[in-house]
């Protein structure tokens, strides 16, 4: 009797062999290169712009600096809180990962920070439109 069962080609190269972490306890991913969101650029921007409106606006020594003043510190509020929801978006993303609780406590902190300036910002302003508003 002849054998029916086909003969393997010992020349033929294996099948192409996919590699992830389940077949291979030391496969590492290739690690994805993380650039400057626009997110933090425009941050930036607004944070160093709105402080240098308020330089600007103590170095003014007219009748209009209060009111000034308290749109400055609306806007510093209003940054301030942008930037402390977004450390709270990068915080909650990190937890999803593994392997960075520096960068991820570090974001705590500066996001911390930033809703602590937020709410005295906003309470400097919330005083400052009462000052300007006074009955004369």
């Amino acid at each position: 009797m002849t054998e029916r069962r086909a003969r393997q080609d010992p020349y033929a190269e294996p099948p192409p062999r996919y590699l992830d972490a389940d077949d291979d306890p030391g496969y590492e991913p290739e690690e994805r290169r993380r650039g400057i969101s626009p997110g933090v650029v425009f941050l930036v921007i607004a944070v160093i712009g709105s402080i240098a409106y308020m330089a600007y606006v103590l170095t003014v020594r007219e009748t209009t600096q209060i009111p000034l003043l308290a749109s400055g510190a609306v806007v510093l509020a209003i940054v301030f809180g942008a930037l402390a929801v977004f450390c709270l978006r990068s915080i909650w993303r990190a937890g999803l990962e593994r392997g960075n609780g520096g960068t991820t406590i570090l974001t705590a902190l500066v996001g911390g920070g930033a809703a602590i300036a937020a709410s005295g910002f906003a309470a400097a302003a919330i005083v400052l439109f009462q000052l300007a508003i006074r009955p004369a």
